[in-house]
């Protein structure tokens, strides 16, 4: 049975992963989480330990990776203390444009069809495809469906109620030709 909640946003935000160190210095390698490199960049602060611990910080892009640099850290060996730490940053610190939502927010919101009601699982991720992002849906059954972001389909996501409103195409949910 798919239970209902109420969805109450998350404060903290994780963005990324300290994976290593970089030179002798302190400074870190981080595995970003968020959409490149080059978000991190933005950041003053971050946190550690779901945002009970602040760091004060600058990062730059590398490659594919971010090299975070921690006010108070100046050794490689102080650096890999902290090795296999989540990063967060506090939602307050950012600002969305409009129609622009994080991925953590929409995994685990309701799938619902806009005018039944009717619940059809709930998203379990969110897909980058490119042209359009696809809500990877967990029916109540088990099964994995694929909904595509686009206007025709998804009708409203409300946060509040835990819900995203659709209006599913003709053989979303069944084997139809």
């Amino acid at each position: 049975m798919i239970e209902r909640q109420t969805t109450m946003l998350k404060k903290y935000l994780e963005v990324g992963k300290i994976v290593g160190t970089h030179g002798i210095r302190g400074e870190m390698r981080v595995e970003c989480w968020a959409n490149s490199p080059e978000f991190l960049r933005k950041f003053k602060r971050l946190y550690l330990d779901n945002g009970t611990t602040e760091l004060s910080v600058t990062c730059r892009p590398h490659k594919n990776i971010a090299l975070l640099t921690v006010k108070g850290i100046t050794t490689i060996e102080e650096a890999d203390t902290l090795r296999g730490k989540v990063l967060y940053i506090d939602r307050a610190d950012v600002k969305l444009d409009e129609g622009e939502h994080f991925v953590q927010d929409i995994i685990g919101l309701e799938v619902t069809d806009a005018d039944t009601d009717e619940v059809y699982g709930k998203v379990k991720d969110v897909l980058k495809t490119g042209s359009n992002d696809v809500y990877e849906m967990l029916s109540d059954d088990g099964k994995l469906y694929y909904i595509p972001v686009i206007p025709d389909i998804i009708d409203r996501l409300d946060f509040e109620s835990g819900k995203v409103y659709i209006h599913p195409m003709k053989g979303l949910f069944d084997d139809e030709d």
